[in-house]
């Protein structure tokens, strides 16, 4: 009887952007057979937990299936609602899910980032929706141009979301099936070239001064000092400080180099002062567990209370602070090249967006409508 009684807890969980149901329960091998047995149950090696695809019918399903057998706590599970853009387009296939999960194994074991894995798994994921959850050995380039003319044209994607679609759907390919799909009838997009948002010092001080918590502070002040995105800001760890040399070891930044950036006497101070207050012990700035790294959406929280407490009402990002660090750079007369290597670019070109924002170089030109 003491079987019977046995819990399993449902819990929502994402792989890409496919909403799966993640199932919990401590060890037992009966148990876990049982589980296993479901149809369309998998088993996530990374994160080491079941999973099955998303439904509304599924918890259905399940209570028929462990009636008797075990009891579902679904309490914690919310429904979920797929974005209108993609809600017409079937549920992926359990099978094709197994796929992308490998295909993600297969970039993280080489050393795709963690953002290019989200990105890509979910475009793959978005394709074989669009297909029909066609079998991948029976998908043509047709199938990839029909994708390209009647979805992400006809409905308006952006181009950089076209390139990223395509992109995945090819390295699936090529990688996995050793398969090459390159359809003729597509053209790359242009990319097209938007000027960098920058902020004022004024407004960069009032966001930065906005904090009482030590800690959110450090962290905003951090960014703008070193010009740092914010997985660097997040994989610092306490290591990596030279403070004797006033020195930070960004490692394995976008591109997989490592960089030197220079930290200044005050951001120092404000740095010891946050050591001593929270005294981490592995990371720079660390979760509620000790030892983990903060997370990116508590990160944006902390940015968004600031500008509501600074009184800002601009859409600002975290990456603002990069570009604004940049142009406050050039304008005080910083070699654009020092700037290249401080922000870790691999080409001039990319540094040399911000000479178009600088008020610096553009305030020196003068109108012809004053000599009227």
């Amino acid at each position: 009887m003491e079987f019977f009684m046995k819990k399993l807890v449902l819990k929502n969980d994402w792989i890409g952007k496919n909403p799966v149901i993640r199932i919990e329960f401590p060890y037992d091998f009966q148990l876990k057979e049982m589980v296993k047995q479901f149809p369309g149950c998998n088993w996530d090696t990374r994160r080491r937990v079941w999973w099955v695809a998303y439904s509304d019918e599924r918890i259905s399903e399940m209570l028929s299936y462990f009636k008797g057998k075990a009891w579902l706590d679904y309490s914690e599970l919310k429904k979920v609602e797929l974005p209108k853009t993609f809600s017409d387009l079937p549920v992926l296939a359990d099978f094709l899910a197994i796929e992308i999960s490998k295909f993600a194994d297969w970039m993280r074991n080489r050393r795709y980032s963690e953002s290019t894995i989200k990105n890509y798994t979910g475009g793959l994921a978005l394709f074989f929706r669009f297909t029909g959850n066609k079998s991948p050995e029976i998908i043509s380039n047709e199938d990839l141009e029909s994708f390209h003319k009647n979805y992400i044209i006809s409905r308006k994607f952006s181009a950089s979301f076209q390139s990223l679609v395509i992109n995945a759907v090819k390295l699936y390919f090529s990688n996995r099936l050793k398969r090459k799909l390159d359809p003729k009838e597509i053209e790359r997009p242009k990319n097209p070239r938007i000027l960098p948002h920058v902020l004022s010092k004024v407004e960069v001080k009032r966001i930065l001064e906005a904090h009482q918590n030590v800690k959110h502070r450090t962290m905003l002040s951090l960014i703008y000092a070193c010009g740092l995105r914010r997985s660097e800001l997040l994989n610092i760890k306490i290591r990596d400080i030279d403070s004797g040399r006033g020195m930070l070891l960004i490692r394995q930044g976008k591109g997989k180099k490592d960089r030197m950036v220079p930290l200044s006497e005050r951001i120092l101070n404000l740095l010891r002062e946050y050591y001593k207050y929270e005294k981490p012990k592995e990371y720079l700035f660390e979760g509620e567990t000790i030892g983990t790294k903060y997370s990116e959406g508590s990160l944006q929280k902390v940015l968004k209370t600031a500008l509501q407490k600074a009184g800002i009402g601009k859409r600002v990002t975290l990456h603002w602070f990069r570009h604004s660090y940049a142009t406050h750079l050039l304008e005080s007369g910083t070699d654009l090249r020092y700037i290249q290597e401080l922000l870790g670019h691999k080409s001039s070109k990319t540094t040399e967006i911000y000479t178009h924002v600088s008020q610096k170089s553009l305030g020196r030109i003068k109108s012809p409508f004053d000599d009227l």
